[in-house]
């Protein structure tokens, strides 16, 4: 009896150590798979350049903006924003910032209407504000994976706040814009913006830009560009022409 209890007890651990080592021993689920990041709608970029001497000369600059972009079904969203802050030997030398927001619809392939807004603020200009919109149309002369090149053209509202006045106008706008790939990883881009006032021709600003960029990594890169920002009328005291060159650290994201 006690020999029938031992075995039927033994046969009954041994059974359970099977079933153990035998479920163990099977493949175990696979993980579920992880979903895919979707790609952000959004294509965006910063960058921000210092120069800071000392010695024989004290000088300060600093320069930073941020752009972004949105493509979907025929609809583009351009977005933007830059600053510029400088001092020599103490004194301010240049401050000023600017904003944009242009949205532009595709007619067909390459013609498209679109309606933008800017504002800017320049203390060493004189310029309290000048809020400019303006609508219009446009069209892609080039548009190859490798270069870019398109124009616009419309009438537009000024509103500005200049030395001791404050005005409101008309004006036309024309414009533009240019994107050449170098290689893989250096790209050139230049811009033109004429604006005058409709009523008096005389009074009228120029925008122009020419750069490079070179990639460090995928999302670091090297920006350096000329801007020169013309008004044929400044406000009294101030020259007519303000010309800048920036070296500047990009980062997409």
């Amino acid at each position: 009896m006690k020999l029938t209890k031992i075995s039927s007890t033994t046969s009954s651990i041994l059974a359970l150590l099977a079933g153990a080592i035998l479920t163990h021993a099977q493949p175990a689920a696979p993980a579920p798979a992880l979903a895919t990041p979707l790609k952000s709608l959004w294509e965006a970029s910063a960058s921000t350049g210092l120069t800071l001497t000392r010695g024989n000369s004290d000088t300060l600059q600093f320069t930073a903006d941020i752009l972004a972009e949105r493509k979907w079904l025929k609809n583009h969203l351009e977005l933007g924003a830059d600053a510029t802050y400088g001092e020599s030997k103490g004194t301010k030398n240049s401050e000023a910032t600017h904003g944009f927001a242009q949205f532009s619809r595709l007619l067909s392939d390459r013609a498209y209407g679109f309606g933008r807004a800017d504002a800017l603020h320049d203390s060493v200009a004189d310029v309290e504000y000048r809020l400019s919109l303006s609508p219009g149309a446009g069209y892609h002369f080039i548009q190859t994976d490798r270069l870019k090149l398109r124009a616009e053209a419309g009438p537009g509202f000024v509103m500005e706040h200049q030395g001791a006045k404050t005005t409101e106008y008309a004006t036309a706008r024309f414009a533009e814009m240019l994107k050449f790939k170098l290689t893989e990883r250096a790209r050139l881009w230049q811009s033109v913006e004429i604006q005058p006032q409709l009523d008096h021709l005389k009074n009228f600003t120029v925008k122009a830009e020419l750069g490079v960029e070179a990639d460090l990594t995928q999302r670091w890169s090297l920006r350096s560009f000329v801007q020169d920002n013309y008004d044929h009328e400044p406000a009294a005291g101030r020259k007519k022409n303000d010309v800048r060159l920036v070296t500047a650290l990009a980062c997409k994201f």
